[in-house]
């Protein structure tokens, strides 16, 4: 084929440096703080004094562990795409349930709508 004819591939970014962020990232940074925050609420809220300091720190501290080792860009083991996904819709469906948990099902369900629509969209330009 003629060199004029063939698709160019996409433009990679200079050495050193990284694609510039899109709302999609901006969109799904704040879903990923809100859920650590949700599971602070919750873990503050939902137990008696001396437990509510452990599950206070520990949910979200164990879900940020969680991020770090499988999701995050930078993540610590390199594993399939599918299981990245199902890793970060654990950590999205638990800050969920936290909120069915406290009694405010309506801000459960609006934070899953809009983290797993997200979550898709991020992970569908992650394939392109």
């Amino acid at each position: 084929m003629p060199d004029s004819v063939r698709p160019a591939s996409p433009a990679e970014p200079a050495p050193g440096t990284r694609a510039p962020l899109s709302a999609i990232d901006i969109l799904a940074f704040v879903c990923e703080l809100f859920a650590f925050a949700s599971l602070a609420i919750w873990g503050f809220a939902s137990w008696p004094f001396p437990w509510n300091i452990v599950a206070g720190i520990g949910a979200p501290v164990l879900a940020i562990l969680v991020w770090a080792l499988f999701v995050s860009p930078r993540a610590v083991f390199s594993v399939h795409p599918f299981v990245r996904g199902l890793v970060e819709l654990l950590v999205y469906a638990s800050a969920t349930i936290a909120w069915w948990s406290l009694g405010q099902a309506w801000i459960g369900l609006a934070f899953g709508i809009i983290a797993v629509t997200v979550g898709v969209i991020a992970g569908r330009r992650r394939f392109a």
